[in-house]
């Protein structure tokens, strides 16, 4: 009897530390897939902040080419006026 009533608490003692080492377990995993699902969630917004990235370079690349573009109007619109002054001064200074 003693020796059953002994041999009861320590069956006891041993199920509750297993019973801790499964609950142990069981957080380690639960903590395991929000780090797997951390990472994917990084890995995904490196890659769409790399995506925003290439298409800010694009879009700069554009305004340049745009900026070179008006460039170029503006100085073919101030020729032209010039042109057109100087016209005007000729053809009404030879009257």
């Amino acid at each position: 009897m003693v020796t059953d009533n002994r041999s009861e608490k320590r069956l006891d003692r041993i199920e509750e530390k297993i019973d801790k080492l499964t609950d142990a377990l069981v957080n380690i995993a639960r903590f395991e897939e929000k780090m797997d699902a951390y990472n994917k969630y990084r890995d995904d917004s490196w890659n769409r902040m790399n995506k925003f990235s290439e298409k800010l370079d694009c879009i700069e690349r554009k305004v340049n080419e745009n900026a070179n573009t008006v460039h170029v109007i503006n100085k073919l619109f101030w020729a032209m006026i010039v042109a057109a002054i100087g016209s005007a001064i000729a053809h009404f200074g030879m009257m």
